[in-house]
């Protein structure tokens, strides 16, 4: 199972399917960052259903760290996924997305790929400059928009969306590059809900993304996302059917959030 992909296609809305959605992407422009801080860490498990019984096949986990780049403030955020010991000899996947963020724009001004899962190997290198609106990769240089965002930076500018502007079933359109593409993605915001995880009890934001249809998921929204119902935004349970059974994301343990998990209602065995 390819676990940090797994994860990141899932985690807020990053779709790969280029359909249009029906608004702008303004109101996905501009934000600025108040969910997260220098130092903090998520650890996600990743459950894989068999049979009608999720086990422990993987583990991914986010840092962000306050740095300095071309004298520049970037929040250096890095996911790290890989399987179980015990499922390497099955698919054995070691994972790293790192993406350099303005700390002012929230925009990425840098992204690294270098993948291994069950012997394929990827490495990507992307250089955003914004002010001339191009991506400039081992294959060439690419126009992108404005507000542009690369799979990793989407999942922390994506954070901080203002839920409550919204209505159910409303959809919140923005753009993303990657594989040498810009993508017109959405992700359709369901409500709040109160949702059980294998960490806990919380106080949850709900929406779908829009998915690719591929190796591994089924196209459409088939996908569902809970976040954190407080100011950090953190996704906290992810669930989707995928080519053959199921899987389910759980975040574990955190570290250094910029607010207390207030949307925490109950400890697991609590």
């Amino acid at each position: 199972m390819k676990i940090l992909r797994i994860f990141l296609i899932l985690g807020l809305g990053l779709s790969i399917l280029s359909i249009k959605a029906n608004a702008q992407n303004q109101d996905f422009c501009g934000l600025k960052n108040t969910s997260f801080q220098d130092g903090e860490q998520i650890t996600y498990i990743v459950y894989y259903n068999v049979a009608g019984i999720y086990v422990n096949a993987g583990t991914a986990v986010f840092n962000a760290a306050l740095e300095r780049m071309n004298n520049r403030s970037v929040y250096h955020v890095i996911g790290d996924g890989k399987t179980n010991p015990s499922y390497d000899w099955i698919f054995k996947v070691r994972d790293k997305y790192e993406s350099f963020i303005d700390t002012v724009t929230m925009e990425p001004l840098k992204f690294l790929r270098n993948v291994d899962e069950g012997g394929y190997k990827k490495y990507e290198n992307v250089t955003f400059n914004n002010s001339a609106n191009t991506a400039v990769t081992t294959k060439g240089v690419y126009k992108v928009p404005d507000c542009i965002q690369d799979v990793l930076s989407a999942v922390y500018y994506a954070r901080n969306i203002d839920f409550n502007k919204y209505k159910v079933d409303d959809k919140i359109p923005f753009k993303m590059f990657l594989d040498n593409e810009v993508y017109d993605m959405y992700i359709r915001y369901l409500g709040k809900e109160t949702i059980k995880t294998k960490y806990g009890k919380f106080k949850a934001i709900k929406f779908k993304p829009l998915l690719v249809k591929g190796t591994i998921f089924e196209g459409g929204e088939k996908m569902t996302v809970w976040v954190s119902d407080d100011g950090n935004h953190i996704p906290v349970r992810i669930e989707s059917p995928i080519t053959v059974g199921s899987i389910k994301v759980d975040m574990m343990s955190y570290r250094n959030l910029r607010y207390p998990l207030s949307s925490l209602l109950k400890l697991r065995g609590g």
